[in-house]
């Protein structure tokens, strides 16, 4: 990020007031195709996609020189059958059933890949039909479990066959990291720590598919195909308020008949279409923050309070408990968030001082991140956490254990904030 871009971001979220845009976003009419990786440079990215939180379709032309393409892949564009078995064949992978739907989800089993393989090849020769089931390999932490660098792998195909990279960072023989995704909070939370990762490999035969969801609290992400096509269906954020039945919950299948029932989808008349988007071999989809686009809706701390309160006045630290129920069914709780936004805050500044002290240019400070990245994030996280710290069920949780406490860092990082503008 240079300076330029700096301000201008930072002009940006200055103007929303500290809150978010209210009310349902506009579907676009189409996802803006970027041509030559030469002419499309991070600022462009940034300015047009990334802050307007819009998506846009990459070339193959961004992805020709990675080894997946060339390995992975027949001359036919098939999915190169020997050469995954060769090289991963071992491993076990999570494999989804498509065709039984578990509450808004998909059961799933485990096996190594050469027997997913072996049901794969088989599905095929049936004529796209097993009485095992339509299977789809989904969610498989391909760099985690085999010890590739980090960053991961997603493919939805919807026709013959499909393999995807989604997340992904640098490894010669496979993949290489675009400059437009290096900073990644969520992976650089997980690799300080060493334990997960939210980089993943999707492949499977035609008919495979993930419900509708929208991506891990709310996220951003990037998805590649390697093979085979894959078709989108992107709804705007709020667009999927009104494709809550009248229980208010989502919906497994945006494209079920079911939705047309105004008794139970009452306000699904008032859904714009979806933004869809048919991606080819070898391109990149960046998909915006908050997009659902298959289901899998996380429940939020509100949610959860809403759920229990007629247990408020009897159950002994009800607020305690909401807390464990939040991080069961979402993955994270308050402390948890807390000490995400401590690690990356941390790197930052680090970050920070180093170009300062060294002087440094834009992208020479680890992980193609540069002094005015730095100084941007590091804004953008006080803003986060001056927001939590005044939320009054934080407050209420126990952070005595902290080893820094939440008022202390927020005032280095303003304190940061303030030096930057000198950047």
């Amino acid at each position: 990020m240079d300076r330029e871009t700096r301000v201008f971001a930072e002009r940006h979220f200055r103007g929303l007031h500290g809150c978010l845009p209210g009310g349902a976003c506009r579907t676009p009419e189409r996802a803006d195709f970027i041509e030559k990786p030469d002419s499309f440079s991070y600022a462009d990215f940034f300015k047009g996609y990334l802050l307007p939180n819009l998506p846009c379709v990459f070339s193959s032309a961004f992805t020709e020189g990675w080894g997946s393409r060339r390995h992975w892949v027949t001359r036919s564009g098939k999915p190169d059958f020997d050469y995954l078995l060769q090289k991963y064949g071992d491993m076990v992978v999570p494999v989804a059933n498509c065709g039984v739907q578990e509450y808004n989800s998909n059961p799933k089993e485990h096996m190594p890949l050469r027997d997913y393989i072996s049901y794969w090849k088989e599905y095929i020769q049936e004529n796209y039909s097993s009485p095992r089931g339509c299977l789809y390999l989904k969610d498989w932490h391909l760099c985690r479990q085999g010890g590739l660098p980090q960053h991961g792998p997603d493919s939805c195909p919807v026709i013959p066959l499909s393999v995807g990279i989604h997340r992904v960072s640098p490894m010669e023989d496979v993949y290489t990291l675009p400059v437009y995704f290096s900073s990644d909070w969520l992976n650089e939370y997980w690799d300080t720590l060493n334990v997960d990762d939210y980089r993943f490999v999707y492949m499977g035969p035609a008919g495979t598919w993930s419900p509708f969801h929208a991506d891990i609290f709310r996220s951003f992400s990037w998805s590649v195909n390697i093979c085979g096509r894959k078709k989108w269906l992107l709804f705007p954020p709020g667009q999927e308020e009104a494709l809550r039945d009248r229980h208010g919950s989502l919906p497994y299948d945006v494209t079920s008949p079911a939705l047309l029932d105004t008794r139970l989808y009452p306000s699904h008349m008032h859904c714009e279409p979806p933004l869809e988007i048919t991606q080819e071999a070898g391109e990149m989809l960046f998909v915006p923050s908050g997009w659902h686009h298959q289901v899998h809706n996380l429940r939020e701390l509100q949610a959860v309070q809403q759920e229990i309160h007629e247990w408020r006045d009897t159950m002994l630290d009800w607020h305690h408990h909401c807390q464990v129920i939040m991080k069961s069914c979402s993955g994270i709780n308050y402390k948890e968030f807390y000490h995400f936004l401590k690690i990356i805050a941390e790197r930052r500044l680090l970050t920070l001082a180093d170009g300062a002290d060294t002087g440094k240019p834009e992208g020479a400070c680890g992980a193609g991140l540069g002094p005015q990245q730095a100084a941007f994030d590091i804004s953008r996280i006080a803003e986060v956490l001056a927001s939590v710290t005044a939320n009054p069920d934080f407050q209420r949780v126990d952070t005595s254990t902290f080893s820094l406490q939440p008022g202390d860092l927020l005032q280095q990082l303003e304190e940061a904030v303030a030096a930057s503008l000198s950047l």
